[in-house]
């Protein structure tokens, strides 16, 4: 549980805090998430969809697989592969690597390439 979470907590006087934050049914969660949804005119969205973002959103900002893995409690990192999704845009940093190394290797001087020749096979 972040620190900003816990001191929200305690200025709304939750005495326990090391448990069940909020004492709600499942079937309540769901009716007031179906309703917060139809509020806001979201369609084709369902609970289950949030941990995609909550994947996405941190490996995006480059939290290592392992760390979200552990905080999303899923049992393999390929599990966090499949829910953390990648934007285009979250991919530069890696090209913009190979760019410079390309750009570095071209610009540095070469020796001249020695062919190779097969030797004539003597009888």
């Amino acid at each position: 549980m972040s620190q900003t979470l816990q001191e929200t907590l305690k200025m709304i006087n939750v005495r326990d805090i090391s448990g069940v934050v909020f004492p709600i049914s499942v079937r309540s969660l769901r009716a007031a998430y179906s309703r917060t949804l139809e509020k806001a005119g979201i369609t084709d969205f369902h609970f289950h969809d949030l941990r995609h973002t909550f994947a996405t959103r941190l490996v995006q900002a480059g939290v290592d697989l392992y760390t979200v893995q552990k905080l999303g409690r899923w049992k393999s990192i390929s599990m966090v592969e499949r829910y953390a999704h990648h934007c285009p845009e979250s991919l530069r940093p890696g090209v913009e690597v190979l760019d410079k190394f390309i750009t570095n290797l071209a610009q540095s001087p070469q020796e001249p390439q020695k062919r190779v020749t097969e030797k004539p096979v003597t009888p």
